[in-house]
């Protein structure tokens, strides 16, 4: 955590405020004195006799007049300067009371503390909205860190106690253990644990690295080839149309996009299911869709897949099938966020998913 900066004492910025409304009000009378005093000098400086016998001041007897007067009017611009400048500057810079209160609750923990500063649009309320939404934000990625951490914990911690319970039965019963069996066991479930740090590690460097041109058709098809047994496997048919639609991006995290979504949809999907996969370019960038059939999956729950650990049929999984980490989604809506792009994901009226990915052609600086 950075240190608070030792700052040396100076004036407060509403004394600031009130010395330059004052020193311009002094300026101000300062100059109008001037044009006064620029004015007697065309008076004659003689006496000025009246039609009926009486006199004007002459020039002398106006700048004596002028000159005691201006000090005192002087004076007494200082006082109006100083004190209307000092109701005025506190006026003025109220709402940063109440903005510094709640940043510095924020910055004591309170991540749910809002200025909500009322008022029309000025530089003082787009200052408050900008740190209210900087809060927000900060406050939904600690609340998203800390259920990433207890779901990680979580998912860490079972195939761990699953291999413990293996190894204790194993030991419990040492005539009657199949120990093929157990290593078989015990082998899948290790394969589990590396597969789930894996994404973990995968999720946590979802940065974009060297960029370059890339055709998701290829990618899409790379990825089936490779990823058509476990398919097959399971009676599941793939349908691609693929068309060209190249990107500007991160080869390697864009495989691994294509791959985490082939693999959900593979995975999540029923026996004898059937997926489609489709590529295609427009003026703004490319677009890939996957959708699979599969259990029926609210819209609500559809649209909570992208974060960390959440699946559509729950935390159980059978011990049969494919087994996923949780992480697939919230992987691909990382790499998505790193090109700028857009994730799209609802379920299908028969039942499974419909992802749509949509990259621009080429990230924004």
């Amino acid at each position: 955590m950075t240190a608070a900066v030792a700052r040396r004492g100076g004036l407060s910025l509403r004394i600031k405020l009130t010395l330059s409304y004052a020193g311009l009000v002094v300026v101000a009378g300062i100059a109008l004195f001037t044009v006064g005093f620029l004015v007697l000098r065309f008076i004659p400086d003689g006496n000025l006799w009246l039609n009926d016998g009486s006199w004007a001041p002459n020039k002398r007897d106006l700048l004596q007049v002028f000159v005691k007067y201006t000090w005192w009017a002087i004076g007494t611009l200082v006082v109006i300067g100083l004190v209307g400048g000092w109701l005025l500057a506190g006026f003025m810079l109220r709402p940063l009371d109440r903005i510094t209160a709640a940043v510095r609750r924020v910055g004591d923990g309170a991540l749910g503390e809002r200025i909500d500063l009322p008022g029309p649009r000025d530089e003082l309320t787009e200052l408050a909205d900008a740190f209210d939404a900087m809060a927000a934000r900060v406050q939904l990625t600690i609340e998203e860190e800390r259920r990433f951490a207890a779901n990680a914990s979580h998912e860490l911690r079972t195939p761990h106690a699953i291999i413990r319970t293996l190894l204790e039965v194993g030991e419990a019963d040492p005539a009657g253990r199949d120990v093929d069996t157990l290593l078989r066991r015990l082998s899948a479930t290790n394969d589990r644990s590396i597969a789930i740090m894996e994404s973990l590690l995968a999720l946590a460097r979802g940065e974009l690295g060297e960029t370059a041109p890339v055709d998701l058709a290829v990618v899409v098809a790379e990825t089936i080839e490779e990823q058509g047994p476990d398919a097959a496997a399971r009676s599941i048919r793939l349908h691609p149309s693929l068309r060209p639609a190249v990107v500007t991006a991160d080869p390697t995290l864009v495989a691994r996009l294509v791959a985490n979504l082939v693999r959900n949809a593979i995975v999540h999907n029923v026996e004898g299911g059937v997926i489609w996969l489709s590529t295609r370019s427009d003026d703004e960038g490319a677009v890939l869709a996957v959708s699979s059939t599969g259990p029926r999956i609210d819209a609500s729950l559809a649209a909570t897949l992208t974060e960390p650990f959440v699946r559509g049929a729950g935390r159980t999984r059978g011990a049969d099938g494919p087994q996923g980490s949780g992480l697939g989604l919230a992987i691909v809506s990382s790499i998505v966020r790193a090109h700028d792009g857009a994730l799209d994901v609802e379920p299908r009226a028969g039942g499974g998913l419909a992802v749509s990915v949509r990259l621009p052609a080429s990230r924004r600086a």
